[in-house]
């Protein structure tokens, strides 16, 4: 006895809708906005542009939807919990530690989202600009007031907050560019701990009160 073949069942609207985030955010990060079009998109997916259409009704209405995407995607508010834990505990150090460690771990995860970025950067899409901002400025502004906070009770040097910001975010940025985007083996198998916690070392040492300063004696 033959059983009869049942057809695939289509896909749900919602999940759809998810290949289609997927594949545009593939996309996107490959072409930047400018260079990506709704036709090579539709193309990747499976499926004819008419569909795109159906789900986002335009282009940039798909964009903004990649780019809610990558938010959701990349924990934010779970290593914001953990950066908002060492600042109720003053944790200098782990405050640090946690920012470095979760730029980082936004390359190895997924550099796709990193891409994206930097395309919108290059390309001055202002879209893709303001969404950045949108998320990035409260947490900048966040570790700006703790700092402040810090230095009031003198346990930072009066360095500008947001040049402490920019040497913890700069090196752990930069070094994630080398080893995930442009290929660069780490120096000497350096794992991803050992070089967070260097750069966590390296700015504490410049922003750390001294401690017991000797006074010179002048003859």
């Amino acid at each position: 006895m033959i059983e009869a073949r049942t057809q695939p069942s289509r896909m749900a609207a919602s999940d759809r809708r998810q290949q289609l985030v997927e594949t545009a955010l593939d996309v996107f990060s490959r072409k930047g906005f400018e260079g990506a079009t709704t036709k090579e998109i539709a193309a990747a997916a499976g499926v004819t542009e008419a569909v795109i259409f159906r789900h986002f009704p335009s282009k940039q209405a798909l964009y903004k939807a990649v780019l809610d995407y990558t938010v959701q995607a990349s924990g934010h508010e779970g290593w914001l919990a953990e950066i908002k834990a060492c600042m109720d505990r003053n944790d200098d150090a782990g405050l640090l530690r946690a920012l470095a460690a979760s730029i980082l771990r936004s390359y190895r995860k997924d550099p796709r989202f990193e891409r994206l970025v930097l395309f919108a950067a290059l390309e001055g899409y202002e879209m893709g600009l303001a969404h950045h901002h949108q998320v990035a400025m409260p947490v900048y502004d966040l570790l700006r007031e703790y700092i402040v906070r810090r230095q009031r009770e003198g346990a930072m040097r009066g360095h500008h907050p947001g040049v402490i910001i920019e040497a913890i975010a700069g090196m752990t940025q930069h070094y994630a560019m080398m080893t995930q985007l442009f290929g660069y083996s780490a120096p000497d198998g350096l794992s991803d701990e050992k070089a967070i916690e260097t750069f966590t070392e390296i700015v504490m040492n410049g922003i750390q009160p001294a401690a017991n300063p000797t006074k010179k004696n002048h003859k």
